[in-house]
């Protein structure tokens, strides 16, 4: 399956973005989409994962409260809703997917996702 993120711009602090995560070659019934973030000069972070079914969703302790996940069955599209961005919240933000369940202690490790997409960023400015 192919990912693509899309959605990132410039923001000034306190202010939001929506992330897009959209999968062509199969849909993401069955699967478990996460995000991730790259910080300038940093490694990569885990940010809010989604189980398709149910919509089972995590978050990183950083993100939560502001940011939220969730998905389009009609779309085939996952979203990231981002709320009170704050400058340590700049980076690459990708999506990556794995078809399966994963337990959801195992969901913030990069090592479950087989697929992986091209990063939007995302600036947010003080």
């Amino acid at each position: 399956v192919q990912l693509q993120a899309s959605g990132g711009g410039l923001v000034q602090a306190g202010g939001s973005l929506r992330l897009s995560c959209t999968a062509s070659g199969r849909t993401f019934s069955g699967s478990t989409v996460a995000w991730f973030r790259l910080p300038p000069g940093k490694g990569r972070e885990f940010v809010a994962a989604i189980r398709w079914n149910r919509s089972l969703t995590t978050y990183a302790d950083s993100v939560k409260r502001r940011f939220s996940v969730s998905r389009d069955n009609a779309e085939n599209t996952v979203y990231l809703q981002m709320n009170s961005l704050k400058p340590e919240d700049t980076g690459v933000y990708v999506c990556a997917a794995v078809a399966r369940y994963p337990v959801m202690s195992a969901l913030s490790s990069t090592q479950v996702y087989d697929s992986w997409g091209q990063g939007t960023l995302v600036t947010v400015s003080s």
